[in-house]
């Protein structure tokens, strides 16, 4: 190692860092590697979920050793006018679950939480301690930062894990139910708003409110109450256990390369949200992150910058892939009055399920892309066409409030 801390120096302990970290552990256990956590947590607090067939036998792999809450009778949506269970398999993990079996899996000082990092450099991070970790290779995965440099619009979620007083007798998630009200807490504009619930157990469920709204204000006390509201009309009682909030970029545009030279650290890679690893419109991550994460491990004896480079290169492919999402994401914001958003993912869940998964995963066919643009549109061809050519606002969100 010549001296050096360790080979490979990961800055950020969330979805990627984790599993970039985990996937070298596995293909790669030789090579010394540091995850490096400012908060005092891996994983934050967090719930991630995908269905069973967005991963490869190979993703699949990485992803075993983690405790995970799996449903094997499908799931259902609602909608007014459309109520459907679909077959597929699907799968949740909350970060307490992430940062136990990494703790377990990853070699022992590998996890550093509470170091907040002051300064990165291609071979090195400073630590605001004044701490200095040395590595052959530095990945930058601390988040997505909002920028002026891209456009769009936000998903704005509460999730409560409830521990109800006797069995809740929900079998199946419901990943997204939009019979419910469509006007957005006070503050946020126009907004698509739907409930998502998980059964975690016969007598623990997760329920989270969530708008894909025109501005990123998270008003703690409003969706707080509609949390409350959607449980009485449901018949969940119970204790809340633990909590969920986040605001989340829905990417509609924007200039990508004046985005990657916002974020660039010469000879530093950057992988994760940061990097531009994000399905735009569903901020549906963790397919993405896995395979992100194997193809580090595949790349791990590059030098630091010709990583860096690979990466740099691999997002802006992954950028004109999602290039079908981001119209879409134009046409929820700017092609339907906000109470009537609801109409466009209603239409799309009564398409062929392979495609709804695919959807999900980024990976749309062009058969898949015509079959979601034909037939009769949910929304009238005049403001659909264009929303296609609209501008929306700045993702650099100075105005962001979180309201308790």
């Amino acid at each position: 190692m010549s001296g050096r801390t360790c080979d490979i120096a990961i800055i950020g302990g969330g979805l990627s860092g984790g599993l970039i970290a985990l996937a070298l552990r596995q293909q790669r256990p030789e090579l010394t590697v540091r995850v490096i956590e400012g908060g005092p947590a891996i994983g934050g607090n967090h719930r991630w979920s995908w269905f069973s067939t967005d991963l490869s036998p190979a993703g699949e792999a990485l992803m075993a050793p983690f405790r995970k809450t799996e449903w094997t009778h499908g799931y259902d949506v609602r909608f007014p006018g459309l109520e459907r269970t679909l077959e597929a398999d699907y799968r949740s993990l909350a970060s307490p679950d992430f940062a136990a079996t990494l703790a377990r899996e990853l070699a022992p000082g590998t996890l550093l939480t509470n170091r907040p990092v002051a300064q990165i450099a291609a071979d090195r991070v400073l630590l605001e301690s004044g701490e200095e970790i040395t590595a052959r290779c530095v990945i930058d995965c601390r988040g997505f930062t909002p920028s002026a440099t891209l456009r769009g619009g936000w998903q704005v979620f509460m999730g409560r894990h409830i521990r109800t007083a006797g069995p809740h007798g929900i079998t199946r998630p419901v990943i997204m139910d939009a019979q419910v009200d469509q006007l957005a807490p006070a503050g946020n504009g126009g907004a698509y708003r739907f409930v998502y619930v998980l059964p975690l157990g016969l007598e623990e469920v997760f329920v989270e409110d969530t708008y894909y709204a025109d501005t990123p204000q998270l008003d703690r006390s409003a969706l707080s109450g509609r949390i409350d509201q959607y449980c009485r009309a449901h018949g969940i009682d119970g204790e809340p256990v633990g909590f969920e909030t986040g605001v989340l970029p829905v990417i509609t545009g924007g200039d990508f390369a004046a985005y990657q030279a916002e974020q660039r650290i010469p000879g530093v890679a950057i992988a994760g949200g940061r990097g531009g690893f994000v399905h735009p419109l569903t901020s549906y991550t963790l397919p993405i992150a896995v395979n992100i994460a194997l193809a580090i491990a595949e790349d791990a004896d590059l030098p630091g910058e010709q990583l860096a480079a690979k990466l740099e290169s691999a997002a802006r492919q992954h950028w004109r892939r999602m290039g079908f999402y981001r119209a879409l994401g134009r046409m929820l914001f700017h092609g339907a009055a906000a109470h009537q958003r609801y109409r466009i993912f209603g239409r799309f869940y009564g398409l062929p399920e392979p495609l709804i998964e695919r959807f999900y995963a980024g990976g749309s066919t062009l058969f898949d892309k015509l079959r979601v643009l034909s037939g009769k549109p949910p929304i009238p061809i005049h403001r659909g066409a264009r929303a296609l050519l609209a501008k929306s606002p700045s993702l650099l969100a100075p105005d962001t409030k979180d309201i308790r």
